[in-house]
């Protein structure tokens, strides 16, 4: 039986190579694997059950908020897509096109969507009417097209899956009020649920949405100080809807345009979570994600009762969190290593002995901390160490952020910053798009966001001199 068991394989250290650190992790955890098609990724069943998870707390926040799931085509005409000018020349080099059906020629090129507004445009063009029809609060869980030079699984794939929402106002406040209000969702979503702490902030006209009047981020910092663009909103304003006709009757009964929104979080958030919290043992998953959150471990299952007890506590605790009990043959080493490599956060150990004097031991994944727990007392303290997980993860990254976030006040010390260190370097900022490339250039570094927290850092931009006009964050991003 010894050769027929999978072997827990090491992974390699982040500190050695973090990209191949997280390659293995992402392949030895049973998350994702690599197809025959360049740049896209078959994603296993424990990579689904954690995007099922996101998925869930995504779409209850969404609905509880009034958006409904609506479904539109994979395909875009290439007319259609041509209608917005800025729109498709931002995606123009990212776009897939399809052009025969069959062995039939098509008339009309067809690109498969790498986001949908187009789509949507022509959809509200038809519905919306008059000001009794808005807002329109729509959203859709789909996968979209960007054919990337280079990938990395989750990260960066030609193919990957994602919530758009798009929604139609009457007014430029409402909608810019829900290009806001999504942005928190996000925040609080990657906070409160994946334990990631986010700087919320505008992007610069340099780095917005193509076709977008502002775009909102939120910004996270990975384990070795990269940032990760987690999650956006984009205010379009009315230009979608003047190129689409999109028109409603105001209350003054005459003819107005809608303003719109457009917000968006993608399997890029699973990378997000492996690389802020994912150790040299492999996946640390927040627990309101985790396929898995406790998994039970008979010890020495082989004596009378051992078994019997585990199934028995196993049981007891579904009505308290998603558990599974490995009764496997496999070794107790084996097992550790196993549910170690796929992040569950808590491991109940229970032998002759345990079971004997009522109690188990738990092991958090994040510390690997030990709590003696009496049996008759799980209910109430799974859930508590549970948090405690997430209470840990969270100050572990909040901690790497913030020993990672530097400030400066020349140009000169943001270059060497950026050559000593990899974070986030604050500083101010004229708003001129050439100080933004002259940063980029001798600094190799991008614009993050201009934080909505603002901090006066100084009263000119070190790049130039001129009069700053706000605070920005820096870094080098995935």
């Amino acid at each position: 039986m010894a050769d027929q068991k999978k072997m827990v394989e090491a992974i390699t250290s982040m500190d050695e190579d973090f990209a191949k650190w997280y390659t293995d992790i992402v392949k030895k955890a049973d998350l994702a694997d690599y197809s025959s098609v360049r740049g896209c990724m078959i994603v296993r069943p424990y990579g689904c059950a954690i995007w099922e998870n996101i998925q869930h707390i995504l779409d209850t926040r969404f609905k509880e908020l009034g958006h409904e799931n609506v479904q539109m085509p994979m395909f875009i005409p290439e007319g259609l897509l041509q209608k917005e000018k800025d729109h498709v020349e931002g995606f123009a080099p990212e776009v897939a096109w399809v052009t025969h059906g069959g062995e039939e020629k098509l008339t009309e090129r067809l690109c498969v969507r790498p986001t949908s507004e187009t789509l949507f445009c022509e959809h509200y063009a038809k519905i919306i009417n008059s000001y009794r029809d808005l807002p329109k609060l729509y959203n859709q869980w789909c996968s979209v097209v960007r054919w990337e030079k280079t990938t990395r699984p989750f990260l960066r794939t030609c193919e990957f899956w994602w919530q758009e929402g798009h929604t139609m106002h009457e007014t430029q406040q409402e909608a810019m009020e829900e290009t806001e209000r999504m942005l928190g969702v996000y925040a609080e979503f990657c906070e409160n649920s994946l334990a990631i702490p986010v700087t919320k902030g505008r992007k610069t006209k340099k780095e917005q949405f193509a076709g977008a009047e502002a775009t909102y981020t939120i910004e996270a910092m990975m384990h070795d100080g990269k940032a990760l663009q987690s999650g956006t909103s984009h205010y379009f304003g009315d230009g979608f809807s003047r190129a689409f006709g999109i028109t409603f009757q105001g209350r003054d009964n005459k003819p107005q345009y809608p303003h719109q929104t457009s917000w968006g979080m993608s399997t890029r958030i699973i990378g997000a979570i492996i690389m802020t919290h994912g150790d040299n043992d492999g996946l640390v998953l927040p627990p309101a994600i985790a396929p898995v959150q406790v998994v039970v471990l008979p010890i020495a299952q082989h004596k009378e009762g051992v078994l019997e007890a585990a199934r028995a506590v196993t049981e007891r605790l579904r009505g308290v969190c998603r558990v599974k009990i490995d009764d496997s043959d496999n070794s107790a080493g084996w097992k550790f290593a196993e549910y170690e490599m796929k992040g569950v956060p808590l491991r109940l150990e229970m032998g002759p002995r345990d079971i004997a004097a009522g109690q188990c031991v738990v092991v958090r994944r994040d510390n690997r901390e030990k709590t003696v727990v009496a049996l008759d007392e799980l209910e109430q303290r799974i859930p508590e160490l549970l948090r405690a997980v997430h209470d840990g993860l969270y100050s572990k990254a909040l901690a790497n952020r913030e020993a990672r976030t530097w400030t400066a006040k020349t140009f000169d010390e943001l270059k060497e910053l950026a050559m000593e260190k990899t974070g986030f370097i604050k500083s101010m900022w004229c708003g001129d798009e050439a100080c933004e490339l002259r940063v980029k250039e001798e600094a190799g570094l991008t614009s993050r966001c201009m934080p909505f927290e603002q901090e006066h850092i100084g009263d000119t931009c070190p790049i130039c001199g001129k009069p700053a006009v706000t605070s920005i964050i820096w870094g080098k991003a995935y």
